[in-house]
């Protein structure tokens, strides 16, 4: 890998903890449970719309696909202040305890740090002010300006121009496995963050590096380069 890094970071789970929306479903009469699957469905959605030659705002799938979670799970009440709730909740997550400290040891290691999202960057930047490592990060980057959601080749090769590197000497972080199959397709270099200890799907292509928590990157990274 070359040094230093252009490091992309993946907002949604990978750097918020989702976890306090199950809280919201619950407040709005739902299942907790069924906070995983409308983000699941989210994603889907907005996967087909891509993969179609479309491109849609996350916030807009997100509250049409949760409307009609809510509708078929038959939650009583009044559905506008429920998808309200939700999506409010959606907006006012926090990070991962991981996150903090992790990114500020990127940073000192002189490796420049931007995010990729598809959601909206206003939401990221929310995020990362409210933890005070805003400034740690040189530009907060959606797919909303991109021509194509990740995992679309699209979605990464936007993130190389708008920093202006080249995607060899990139590295996406993420939670997610089918976004770092995306971006080892566009030819990004990988960091899978495990924090679950889940096994890795077999049919998508391995992460170059591979941590339990964002805190032991800057380590491993080290050792790589």
């Amino acid at each position: 890998m070359p040094e230093p890094l252009v490091i992309v970071f993946d907002v949604n789970e990978t750097l918020s903890d989702m976890g306090p929306l199950a809280d919201a479903f619950e407040q709005a009469g739902a299942q907790r449970e069924l906070a995983r699957l409308w983000f699941a469905t989210l994603l889907r959605d907005g996967f087909a719309l891509a993969a179609s030659g479309d491109n849609r705002a996350f916030a807009a799938i997100g509250a049409d696909a949760l409307r009609a979670l809510l509708e078929a799970e038959r939650v009583s009440g009044d559905l506008d202040a429920a998808v309200e709730r939700v999506m409010a909740a959606m907006q006012d997550l926090s990070l991962h305890p991981d996150i903090p400290d992790g990114v500020r040891a990127l940073a000192a290691a002189g490796h420049r740090l931007v995010t990729l999202t598809n959601g909206a960057a206003a939401n990221t930047d929310k995020l990362l002010v409210a933890a005070d490592i805003r400034d740690n990060f040189e530009l907060l980057l959606s797919v909303a300006d991109a021509a194509a959601w990740k995992p679309a080749k699209a979605a990464y090769h936007y993130a190389a121009a708008a920093t202006g590197a080249d995607p060899s000497g990139m590295l996406l972080v993420a939670v997610h496995p089918w976004d770092i199959h995306g971006a080892a397709r566009a030819g990004l270099r990988t960091a899978w963050i495990n924090r679950t200890g889940s096994r890795y799907p077999s049919y998508f292509q391995e992460s170059d590096i591979v941590v339990a928590a964002l805190t032991e990157l800057p380590d491993a990274l080290a050792a790589a380069l």
